[in-house]
């Protein structure tokens, strides 16, 4: 039995994927900041760990630099209810250097999505 609803939750996650690259949920620092969890972090794929602060500070530099370089390309999303109104999103992201999969925690709020983490590791 397909779930419907949370076939409609990863129809409306896998669009925001992957985060911090689709322009149209939000440029601004007051954007991101209500996309992002104040306990957010992020860990990268390599290995660093990112704060809310940083990432936002990096978001807001791109974002200044002009368009992005190429389109993103996910695929593969699978999606997990972890908790009421968390739920797990995986993906594989094709950059023109290397493939990553990645996992992000979303929480539903009442005024939107809302990223709880996230994570992105190489596949060699």
């Amino acid at each position: 039995m397909v779930d419907e609803q949370n076939e409609q939750v990863l129809a409306e996650l896998s669009q925001r994927e992957p985060i911090f690259h689709r322009r149209e949920f939000g440029t601004s620092r007051a954007a991101l900041e209500a996309m992002t969890d104040p306990a957010f972090h992020d860990i990268g794929a390599s290995g660093r760990i990112y704060s809310r602060l940083e990432v936002i500070e990096t978001c807001l530099a791109r974002y200044a630099a002009g368009p992005e370089p190429h389109d993103w390309p996910c695929s593969d999303f699978t999606l997990r209810c972890i908790g009421p109104n968390l739920f797990l999103l995986n993906y594989t992201l094709r950059e023109p250097d290397r493939v990553t999969r990645r996992s992000t925690i979303w929480r539903r709020e009442a005024h939107g999505w809302m990223i709880v983490f996230h994570q992105g590791t190489v596949v060699e």
